[in-house]
Order: structure tokens, then sequence, then C-alpha cells
């Protein structure tokens, strides 16, 4: 059996989710400001590989984490790199990375028109709720057709909120969990609406996890890291 390859169309994304270790509060405001100034340079030497769909801060939205990085790349070797290079920073001393929610992006099995709106080229919305989702092992032993009528109900419910981005990956084999979700708006109270009207689609009872849970208010990587720090 031959290895199998990324193709030219395998996107892979993460979610960088940080946690400040409290170093940088000893820190003169010339130190942080280097900090973040070096933090900033390593994202920007990366942006050849490594795209910045946004960075979030969580502070005062999620307890226990900080900011959080969202990044996109064909390979996940530049991730690699890319976070090899930023804990050799002063910020990357400062901060500890809690989770890393990796994942493919591709359309949807049940739907070939649908896919993760960064894939679709939509920008970034002010606010990120971003989990991690397994489905329980009884949905894998239902017949697709009953599965995909199913998703397509969950999808129609979905679509009375059309200010709503929905960012769905894969991660089967390389993480806990088997998906991670992002869903992005202007307005938090409209992600409320959103997932408790979803939470009456059958296709619940197959959920097995979908915490924690983290909202991120998007702002520059710059005032990011300033809040993180």
């Amino acid at each position: 059996m031959t290895e199998q390859q990324a193709t030219p169309k395998d996107m892979f994304t993460t979610f960088w989710i940080f946690r400040s270790t409290g170093a940088s509060r000893a820190w003169s405001a010339q130190e942080r400001q280097s900090a973040i100034d070096e933090a900033s340079a390593v994202l920007a030497q990366h942006s050849d590989g490594v795209v910045l769909r946004a960075a979030y801060s969580t502070v005062g939205l999620t307890a226990g984490v900080d900011l959080i990085l969202w990044l996109v790349a064909d390979d996940v070797a530049r991730f690699q790199a890319l976070g090899a290079d930023l804990n050799s920073t002063a910020a990357g001393a400062a901060i500890d990375a809690k989770f890393a929610y990796l994942g493919m992006a591709s359309s949807s099995q049940y739907n070939p028109e649908h896919g993760p709106a960064f894939l679709r080229g939509k920008d970034p919305k002010q606010y990120l709720s971003v989990y991690p989702f397994t489905k329980t092992p009884a949905w894998y032993l239902l017949p697709f057709e009953k599965r995909r009528e199913l998703m397509m109900v969950h999808g129609q419910l979905g679509d009375e909120f059309p200010t709503i981005l929905t960012n769905t990956v894969s991660s089967f084999g390389i993480a806990d969990q088997e998906f991670v979700v992002a869903l992005e708006d202007d307005n938090p109270a409209t992600l409320i609406r959103m997932v408790q009207r979803l939470r009456g689609a059958e296709v619940r009872e197959y959920t097995q996890v979908d915490t924690p849970i983290f909202l991120g208010l998007r702002m520059s990587v710059q005032d990011a890291l300033q809040s993180a720090l």
C-alpha cells in the first residue's frame, strides 16, 4: 500500500488557542511592544505558506484562554515550522498553546455544494465561535441516505440565519475530535439563536462531543497579542 499524498485541492486549517502564562506582567511597555513586533514579524515571514485568516482575543469572553490564531495552509508541515519559530520568540515564552484544532477542509459528502466559508473566499466576521465535534458510533451505522436526509434538514434550519458563516473541517485520525466547527458572525446574539434553533434537529441525537466552545473577537494581530500579553 502506497502512502497517500495530498493533492493540490487539499487545504488544512488550524485554530491555535493560547493562554497567557503571566510572565509578561513583569515586562516594561517597551519589552511588551518588542515581543509583539517580533511575533508579528514571524507570522509575516511565514505568510507565503501559512495564511492567517484572523486573530482573535478571547479575554473577557472565554475563561482560561486569551488568544486564537486561525491559520490556513496546503501542507500541515508549514504549521509546524511556524509554531517552532513562534515558540522561540519572547511572546512564545509568555503564552502556552492550550489547544490546536487541526483539520482538513473539503466539501460536504452530503451536499457537495456546501463547504467551509473560508475556502469560498468569504471575509472573516467579527466574532468566532469554535469547538471540537464528534458524533456517536450509532451515526456511522445509519444508512448513508438516512444520514444525508438528517443533514439536509439540519442545513435547512441553518439557512434561516444567512449572515452566519459556517466552517466545518475533518480531523478523523489526526486528533481526538472528528470535526472542528467554526461559526462566524458580526453579532454573537445571532450565533446563539442559530445554535439554539439547531438543537431541535433530529441529528442532534447523534452528537457525542461539542465542547469546549471558545468565543473570540477579531482584531489585528498586534492588538490581539497586546490583549493576551
